[in-house]
């Protein structure tokens, strides 16, 4: 089944799921040889929206268009006329009229990616649109680049599955996008979950395909191979923390010695941006031995490149 728009991983069919993390892993092993595909999105435009800041995510989608040929702009919002009141359609409607084909959207509210969609079907523009983060509800590119690192540090393809790994998710997941998307892509190759941290910053509900919340980050950690942990999403927070930074750190951060119950060969992973020695110790985050975290942000190129190509080979059948 072909893919059109990439709004939540759930929505992702099965073969489109297993396609695009395999392609991920020829992609990454491209890029570490020095090689880059042939350009399957050559005369193809992709106009970048985003309404909150980005780093890794902007830079990754513009950078693996541009490897696949692809000509890419960026709308800049605070300079936009969405500042004099136009709409998300009015918006998306008007990128879609000058001919763009892939539409990356960041947005803040929930149902924006939907409606972003709507808009774009209802006056027959042929614009693919990808999440690129929604609020807190989800980003199923950073949840399938999680998943995608995993396996490359395993040395598996998608279908060999997750089944015998156990996933710690741990800090400020209740606020974060990143999490939910990773419990969906992990909870689709079988992978045993955990996540732990305080209990404000735990769902209030265990969500599905998670075994166990914890509060204890030594019992969370125990026995796992791999930790992620989440920086403080504070812009999406209705309410203070009831720790101060010092005391966050001491009581939940992923540091050498909690992580000392963790299975030998254990990994740790941050989507970004970190906040050093707050959710995790620098020295952790810089451990080659011991980090994903630099592999994360070379995977999003690689993992994005094989999306976009996925999509743009279901347009051209």
């Amino acid at each position: 089944m072909s893919l059109r728009h990439l709004t939540d991983i759930r929505s992702m069919p099965e073969d489109a799921f297993l396609a695009v993390l395999n392609r991920s892993l020829v992609m990454r092993d491209m890029m570490d040889r020095g090689s880059w595909p042939a350009p399957a999105l050559a005369t193809r435009l992709q106009a970048n929206i985003f309404y909150e800041t980005s780093t890794r995510t902007l830079m990754s989608f513009d950078i693996a268009a541009k490897r696949l040929g692809a000509l890419t702009v960026t709308l800049p919002i605070a300079a936009s006329s969405v500042q004099k009141g136009e709409s998300l359609e009015d918006t998306v409607l008007t990128l879609g009229a000058q001919g763009t084909d892939y539409l990356v959207l960041r947005a803040t509210e929930p149902e924006t990616i939907n409606r972003a969609v709507a808009a774009i079907e209802g006056d027959g523009f042929p614009t693919s649109v990808i999440n690129a983060g929604e609020g807190a509800l989800g980003h199923p590119t950073q949840g399938l680049l999680d998943v995608s690192s995993i396996l490359l540090s395993l040395g598996r393809r998608a279908e060999d599955g997750l089944e015998d790994i156990t996933v710690a998710i741990c800090g400020d997941v209740r606020h974060s996008r990143v999490a939910a998307s990773a419990i969906s892509a992990l909870s689709r190759l079988g992978a045993t979950i955990r996540l732990g941290g305080p209990p404000d910053l735990l769902p209030e509900e265990k969500p599905e395909g998670v075994s166990s919340m914890v509060h204890d980050i030594a019992e969370v950690v125990e026995g796992v191979d791999f930790a992620m942990t989440l920086r403080l999403q504070v812009e999406r927070m209705t309410e203070a923390l009831s720790l101060n930074t010092e005391e966050y750190h001491a009581a939940y951060a992923l540091t050498h010695d909690r992580m000392s119950a963790a299975k030998p060969g254990y990994r740790v992973m941050h989507p970004g941006p970190m906040n050093r020695n707050v959710e995790i110790t620098e020295e952790l985050a810089d451990d080659p031995d011991r980090s994903l975290i630099r592999s994360q942000v070379r995977q999003g190129v690689a993992l994005r490149m094989a999306l976009l190509e996925h999509i743009e080979r279901g347009k051209t059948r």
